[in-house]
């Protein structure tokens, strides 16, 4: 203690007047001194510390900060000011050590910097052996796609209600983030089924074969209460007239992209259907089927393999939800994106398939 205390009255002169290798090397001979004794020390004697390396460390080398930040960031008694000062850098080589496992890092600075940083300083924070929700609840706002995935694979951090909602519904476009989610061990069964809803069936069965022995019955209960959920109740539907209406438009040359969103904006099911059934030359009944059904994904590849401009594929969502029913903002942005990166020549694929079943 008396070397560094000898040191402080120069200290002044070394940060105003002292060359870049100078403040280095006492930066580097008072972290020293403070690294060998680091676990006798009372908090008065870090406090030391704190206060003459805070007023140091800023001005030495990159390589200095970088080495000093990979050694203070397991312990448990580091100077909290110099540690703040250094998990607050731009560089990352030097904030990244700090913000994967500092254990002096509180949860309001943790909170500042994840709000006020980049992606390289989200994901270092994502790493952390536990994160509160009011830390995650900026992760999952702020993150990008590879940060969320850190985040919702990391066993020791915990999400918010709200924080839940918003990876779920990132989940239903990233099936990598999907299968992070449904793995957790906190997920609830109504948060579990709406996952389920929002994937495909590729990541269902992902699920099941990666899924820990204790959550597969779990995974396969709400894939089952999914599956009875998305089945419509069986209605006759009498689609004579509508098929009338679709011939005499056919006949006129006016069945069109214009008829199909115009019986599609006014909820006619039946002509919307028939009319889909005649440009697609698939069976009424295969396309009341894909309709009837909750899931967008059949809408998407028929409005991409017929060639239909959104408004119109948004107008056939619309029909299937019904009047009384809407999709958020959100989810409809999510349905836009989707049928935007829906290859067409895969589209016609499935297309094809449809006009080969021989019943719905």
């Amino acid at each position: 203690m008396a070397e560094a205390r000898s040191l402080i009255p120069e200290l002044d002169e070394i940060i105003k007047h002292a060359d870049p290798k100078r403040r280095t090397d006492a930066a580097q001979r008072i972290s020293e001194l403070f690294f060998q004794d680091a676990a006798q020390f009372r908090p008065d004697h870090v406090d030391l510390f704190d206060g003459i390396l805070t007023g140091l460390v800023p001005h030495t080398e990159l390589s200095t900060r970088v080495d000093l930040a990979e050694r203070l960031s397991t312990l448990g008694n580091a100077p909290r000011a110099l540690v703040s000062q250094l998990a607050r850098e731009d560089e990352i080589r030097v904030a990244g050590p700090l913000l994967r496992c500092s254990p002096v890092l509180d949860d309001a600075t943790l909170i500042e910097i994840a709000a006020q940083k980049d992606q390289g300083h989200l994901l270092a924070m994502s790493e952390r052996p536990a994160l509160s929700t009011g830390i995650t609840d900026v992760i999952v706002r702020r993150g990008d796609r590879e940060v969320v995935r850190c985040v919702a694979g990391n066993g020791g951090a915990q999400f918010s209600h709200n924080g839940y909602s918003a990876m779920l519904q990132r989940a239903g476009d990233d099936g990598a983030l999907a299968l992070a989610v449904g793995q957790r061990d906190d997920l609830s069964a109504p948060q579990l089924k709406e996952l389920l809803g929002r994937s495909v069936d590729i990541i269902r069965r992902r699920l099941i074969e990666t899924a820990k022995p204790s959550r597969k019955n779990a995974i396969n209960q709400a894939i089952v209460e999914i599956s009875g959920a998305l089945t419509p109740p069986t209605v006759r539907r009498d689609f004579a007239a509508a098929q009338r209406t679709v011939v005499s438009l056919h006949h006129a040359q006016e069945l069109d992209e214009s008829a199909l969103i115009n019986f599609a904006k006014a909820h006619k099911y039946e002509e919307s259907v028939a009319a889909l059934s005649a440009m697609s030359a698939v069976r009424i009944a295969i396309i009341d089927s894909l309709i009837a059904g909750d899931r967008k994904d059949p809408i998407l590849i028929l409005g991409k393999a017929l060639g239909l401009e959104w408004p119109t594929v948004r107008a056939l969502i619309s029909l299937q939800l019904g009047p009384k029913r809407s999709l958020s903002d959100a989810d409809l942005e999510i349905a836009r994106t989707n049928f935007g990166r829906l290859v067409p020549s895969t589209a016609q694929r499935v297309l094809n398939f449809w006009q080969m079943r021989r019943s719905a």
